[in-house]
């Protein structure tokens, strides 16, 4: 039976459940960080589609993958599985068809140029569709599980170590993967023939910590924090967009995530194209993704004194600056070392605060348009601001793979033009610089802590109970 927190305070979250929330989160972030680091590079140096056309497979794939974020998220709004839950579910229904479409992402079909783009972007939508069923109970569960502040910021702790985990498997690991498997030689560059191969193995054992993460979740994890209200009439969009929009901190937050994501894109997908054509192996890309996940989780475990101890907007603060200040040397002189490295060390502090950071706040921000409408939306509170961050993070992608073009990039050629190599190392250091300055003008406009003491005064003066 469900613990009613109309009338209970949750007791602490036991280490077992927290592990099935880091178990889902090292699936999702295998499938986040092979992506991202090696489907464009795959697109464009295996499949050999141009880079523009591979830009747009991602665009158009990320806008569908947008669009149908709100679309999921209102339907299990309105929705209730047999055993009563909204979300954790989609973690069972939607394991192996998610790992399959991750395997097909990285099939070489061997067809024609023209075949090959229509594959490829089918396959993409069919990868997005399975991506947003289970991100419901990845985004969501942190709020339904319980309602104590200090657990949920746990849970996102949790979270995050297990997407540093989850980034180790899919950037570091997959590197002796590939080689393993045929597609790269010892250094760390693309072997003519068996390539394809290689990365399609590598994608089946990715497949396989998917099922293997999102099963463990399930079985371990719990909805248990429930409605005030006894309200279950249905919601219609439009009232469901008013609650979103209606809170300050909802729209913030979404303008923080959208800020987080367009830095992980462009810092993401640029490395690969930095190390091999800066760097002169595709393999020092590894060394550089290791830097960042050490840094990653070291920051992770931190992250919740530092909160406790400077509250949430100075947390958030703090690593905005962090990341700023990590930029200064790379743009000065993007071919040191020292620079690439600072970079990634920063990169690792203030991305992995921002994500413990915007995570908690969506758990936070449920509980108040809870409070404000008489309803829970935990699913579209994570699935509306999707829809924003999404569309931006392809407009990203489409800044990257347009800049290459325009700069002349030529997937043929082993060593591209003075003009590509400026635009990698721009897409590594002032770009990401200047979308951070737009996160610092959010955060000064946000004060989450503030609505939720409002909130919990106002529920005290009633006789509701209170989480830590």
């Amino acid at each position: 039976m469900k613990q009613d927190v109309r009338t209970n305070v949750i007791p602490p979250l036991k280490f077992g459940e927290k592990f099935g929330f880091l178990t889902f989160s090292t699936a999702s972030n295998v499938v986040y960080q092979f992506k991202s680091i090696y489907y464009l590079f795959f697109l464009t140096n295996v499949l050999k589609i141009d880079v523009l056309v591979a830009g747009m497979i991602l665009t158009i794939g990320t806008v569908w993958d947008a669009v149908n974020d709100p679309l999921i998220g209102f339907w299990s709004v309105n929705h209730k599985f047999k055993n009563g839950e909204r979300c954790r579910p989609f973690a069972l229904w939607f394991a192996v068809p998610w790992a399959v479409s991750v395997v097909l992402l990285f099939c070489d079909f061997k067809t024609s140029q023209t075949a090959a783009v229509i594959l490829a972007l089918v396959i993409y939508f069919i990868f997005e569709s399975f991506n947003t069923f289970v991100a419901i109970p990845y985004n969501s569960m942190g709020g339904l599980a319980t309602n104590r502040d200090a657990d949920r910021r746990s849970i996102n702790v949790y979270r995050n170590l297990g997407g540093c985990i989850g980034s180790g498997i899919g950037a570091v690991a997959c590197l002796p993967l590939l080689k393993l498997f045929g597609a790269l030689d010892n250094g760390g560059n693309l072997i003519d023939g068996s390539s394809s191969r290689g990365f399609l193995l590598t994608a089946m054992v990715m497949g396989a910590v998917c099922i293997v993460g999102s099963l463990t979740h399930y079985f371990t994890t719990k909805e248990r924090v429930v409605q005030i209200s006894d309200d279950e009439d249905h919601v219609s969009a439009r009232s469901a967009a008013k609650m979103l929009f209606r809170c300050k901190s909802w729209v913030l937050n979404m303008l923080y995530i959208i800020c987080y994501g367009v830095n992980n894109v462009l810092i993401m997908s640029s490395i690969t194209y930095y190390a091999t054509y800066v760097m002169g192996s595709t393999g020092a890309a590894t060394i550089i993704q290791a830097v960042y996940l050490v840094v990653s989780i070291i920051t992770t475990v931190l992250t919740g004194p530092l909160d406790r101890l400077l509250g949430r907007k100075r947390t958030m603060i703090f690593a905005a600056a962090v990341l700023i200040l990590g930029k200064v040397w790379f743009v000065i002189d993007p071919f040191a070392v020292g620079a690439i490295y600072l970079n990634a060390v920063t990169v690792g502090i203030g991305l992995s605060i921002t994500f413990v950071m915007f995570n908690t706040n969506r758990n936070n921000i449920a509980d108040l348009i809870e409070w404000q409408s008489g309803r829970r939306i935990d699913s579209l509170v994570s699935t509306g601001d999707n829809l924003a961050a999404k569309l931006a993070q392809a407009g990203a992608t489409q800044l990257l793979t347009l800049s290459l073009h325009m700069a002349g990039f030529n997937e043929a050629l082993p060593a591209q033009p003075d003009a590509t190599i400026a635009t990698i190392n721009a897409l590594l250091g002032w770009v990401p610089a200047a979308v951070t300055f737009v996160m610092l003008a959010v955060l000064c406009a946000m004060n989450i802590e503030k609505d939720m003491d409002s909130m919990n005064a106002e529920k005290a003066a009633r006789g509701i109970s209170v989480s830590d």
